[in-house]
């Protein structure tokens, strides 16, 4: 019988991201599983004739990356050809925008819908200049007879136009729902743009999108992140809550078609899943609905996909001045949870309970939440709810906790729950962030280090489609909290070394997942996914990192990502 390894990386940079961070040589790589790590001259030695060698040539070897917060779906459809690209660097203005949406107006049939996505506010040139937004009539111009609906990059405001306002039944006489917002002009008309719970009044007549497209969605999505050295990642949020967010890409189509590709063994990475039971300004009525009739994928190997828990929507974000704070906005308001409630106190009830509900039916929760009110909420929730009802480990967390303060800090690391946040969204908002909220707070936003020292374990994760899944770009923000804008320096106390950088993409991701007994590090025995970067990684200035390309990925044991010379 031949024991010989089916695979082996020699002469690399291999960042095992174990407990000691221990660099080694080289890999060894059989039926799926690490076999063996260490020096070149020791795995060499393993190789038989039908094990294919890779020379790595110095090049740093990691465990594959582990993105614990993209939207893979929502990723796919909102790329060409499923979407206009307002996001490219050459989109720059209002009239950057405007342009594209011509040229696609003028090839597409009229009356059907023009979608978009990505387009950053605090980037565009007219915003820069003279502090104008986005309107309607701007898309009026050059498409009086389609309905067009752009979604900024954050996915918590779209700017749409007068056809698509009259579609929905937007008008001067509607009220904004609760946990959203319609903004209007001096005369009180709306002005185009929706904020959070507000958009589902135009998403929800968007033409759905058909299993096929989902299905393309997807597979073009795992493609990328292949490109891009991930290996696993976190859907956060599918099912009959997510109909309308991501314009239907978070629905429970797409959870069935998830299931249907990791049955057939054509996922080509591991998914976890959150649940989403309602969407934004949800309630505790449709979360005890949901847990009585939500579906999940069955037959499926819970090591490709596995439902692990439920999402909830607490806030907004600040960049929307929805995130709820303890001190005021520049305009006044405070914001507000983004839940069913008349009032704050009523808002936080109903949080508790929504979290109470899902906690007591076993869910490990992660919860949307940013600002620090909002945040210290959600943690006394977590904690009242651990006290109800005690579970083991369940392993709660917060997702982005923009603000997380220490008294929260404190409380997630006595009860073993965690933190997701995103530093590459923080390198590009922090300049837009600073004239909402100041420099001092500007600058906290994301307390890494703050958060690691406390105990807390702190995953790092793109959003995508709200940032590039570029996990280089990531480590770079981590280790040098600089803005995109401006180049300036935010925080230089957060950052963190380049070990935690990356065990918050790889072995701390898995802890996210109940998953670090089998994942995340390169040891042997754990799983075989492998990605390799084209340089030294310890090596490289950080800010040469980000357009470092990933020159191999090692996915269950097998290549699914290389470049020329690999």
């Amino acid at each position: 019988m031949n024991h010989s390894p089916d695979l082996v990386l020699l002469d690399g940079e291999v960042l095992t991201a174990d407990a000691r961070f221990s660099v080694a040589q080289a890999v060894a790589i059989t039926g799926g599983k690490i076999t063996a790590v260490g020096s070149t001259d020791d795995i060499r030695a393993l190789a038989g004739p039908r094990t294919q060698v890779v020379d790595l040539r110095g090049r740093t070897a990691l465990p594959g990356i582990n993105d614990s917060h993209l939207h893979g779906c929502a990723f796919g459809v909102n790329r060409p050809p499923l979407a206009l690209d307002v996001a490219h660097p050459a989109v720059r203005s209002i009239a950057d925008i405007v342009a594209v949406v011509k040229d696609a107006a003028s090839r597409t049939p009229e009356g059907e819908w023009i979608r978009g996505n990505g387009w950053d506010p605090g980037y565009l040139t007219e915003s820069l200049e003279s502090g104008r937004m986005p309107n309607r009539t701007d898309l009026d111009a050059v498409a009086p007879s389609h309905p067009v609906y752009l979604q900024d990059f954050s996915g918590h405001l779209t700017w749409a136009n007068t056809r698509a306002l009259e579609l929905a039944g937007i008008t001067a006489d509607s009220e904004s729902p609760e946990g959203g917002r319609i903004h209007v002009d001096g005369a009180g008309n709306p002005t185009g743009l929706l904020a959070e719970g507000a958009q589902d009044l135009l998403q929800r007549h968007l033409p759905a999108y058909t299993r096929a497209q989902i299905e393309q969605a997807i597979r073009e999505a795992v493609a990328v992140l292949q490109q891009e050295g991930i290996t696993s990642y976190t859907e956060p949020g599918l099912g009959p809550g997510g109909k309308s967010l991501f314009a239907g890409a978070a629905s429970q189509l797409t959870l069935d078609v998830y299931g249907d590709l990791a049955r057939a063994g054509e996922l080509g990475a591991r998914v976890s899943v959150l649940l989403l039971l309602t969407g934004m300004s949800g309630s505790a009525a449709e979360i005890a609905e949901g847990l009585a009739t939500a579906k999940t994928p069955q037959d499926v190997d819970p090591r490709i996909l596995n439902v692990i828990g439920v999402k909830l929507f607490a806030d907004g974000i600040p960049p929307n001045e929805t995130a709820w704070m303890r001190d005021q906005y520049p305009g006044g308001d405070f914001g507000c949870l983004c839940v069913h409630g008349a009032a704050d106190a009523l808002r936080t009830r109903e949080l508790n309970e929504m979290i109470r509900l899902a906690h007591v039916a076993g869910h490990q929760l992660g919860v949307h939440v940013t600002g620090d009110r909002a945040i210290d909420a959600v943690v006394d929730a977590f904690e009242a709810a651990q006290a109800e009802h005690p579970r083991d480990d369940p392993r709660h967390y917060v997702i982005h906790a923009d603000l997380l303060g220490p008294q929260s800090m404190r409380k997630l690391a006595r009860h073993g729950f965690g933190a997701n946040m995103n530093p590459a969204i923080k390198w590009m908002i922090v300049d837009m962030l600073e004239e909402q909220l100041g420099h001092e707070r500007a600058a906290y936003q994301y307390p890494v280090r703050s958060a690691i020292e406390a105990g807390i374990p702190v995953c790092a994760s793109s959003d995508a489609p709200v940032a590039s899944p570029n996990w280089r770009q990531g480590v770079a923000a981590m280790l040098l909290r600089e803005s995109k804008a401006s180049g300036r320096t935010f925080g230089p106390e957060q950052r963190v070394g380049l070990p935690e950088a990356v065990r918050a993409y790889t072995v701390n991701a898995a802890w996210q997942d109940f998953a670090e007994d089998w994942k995340g590090t390169l040891e042997p025995g754990k799983a075989a996914d492998v990605t390799v970067l084209d340089g030294t990684l310890t090596a490289l200035d950080p800010h040469d990192l980000p357009d470092v390309p990933v020159a191999l990925t090692v996915f269950d044991g097998g290549i699914v990502h290389s470049t020329e010379g690999l």
